[in-house]
């Protein structure tokens, strides 16, 4: 029994001890936290300040340019040295220039109008043509294959011919724009072949 009772002392002791404890603690803590407060205010105040702050009455007075984030602007020679390389990259049009652009699309388009012509003298050929093989005529004359075949390969570089004039026409408007003289559009003069001598 007198462990019972030894227990039960224990135990209320414990408790009645337990309240004046935590509040020792709880004054510790605060004293800490006062402490800590103290310690930011002395860290603040010792801290530099910033240089300038920007606000509403401060907006007005400020002059030259702001980089919060981010790298350093370019220097005016790098500025230079990029606008060099775009101008170096890029060609002059000048009228060597567009006498080259307009003789590339010229020579394009009499390519195409020859390979036309040429077309179409095959088609009117071949309707005119006569086979010596009847197996051959009879069947040509059933599927007409090779006359369509003609006239789609016609069709197609019919329609290359159109796209070459509006390629020329597009190449003139930029000529316009960019304030070339129209004669530049037209081949340079060939010089006129030497006549021989008559003996």
């Amino acid at each position: 029994m007198n462990t019972k009772r030894f227990i039960t002392l224990t135990l209320g002791g414990i408790l009645l001890a337990s309240p004046t404890y935590l509040a020792s603690q709880q004054d510790q803590g605060q004293e800490s936290v006062a402490d800590a407060a103290r310690k930011a205010q002395a860290e603040k105040k010792d801290a530099p300040k910033p240089k300038m702050v920007i606000d509403n009455d401060s907006l007005d007075k400020l002059s030259g340019t702001i980089n919060v984030v981010g790298s350093e602007p370019p220097k005016p020679e790098d500025q230079d040295k990029k606008q060099d390389d775009k101008t170096a990259k890029g060609p002059v049009k000048d009228e060597a220039y567009w006498r080259g652009k307009f003789a590339d699309a010229n020579k394009k388009l009499a390519d195409d109008a020859h390979e036309l012509d040429i077309l179409q003298r095959e088609y009117n050929l071949k309707q005119q043509q006569f086979y010596t093989d009847p197996t051959a005529e009879l069947k040509q004359e059933y599927s007409r294959q090779d006359l369509n075949d003609t006239k789609t390969k016609i069709d197609e570089k019919t329609a290359l011919v159109a796209q070459d004039k509006v390629d020329i026409s597009d190449l003139q408007d930029q000529l316009r724009q960019a304030g070339g003289e129209p004669g530049w559009a037209t081949a340079p003069s060939q010089p006129a072949p030497a006549s021989t001598p008559q003996q």
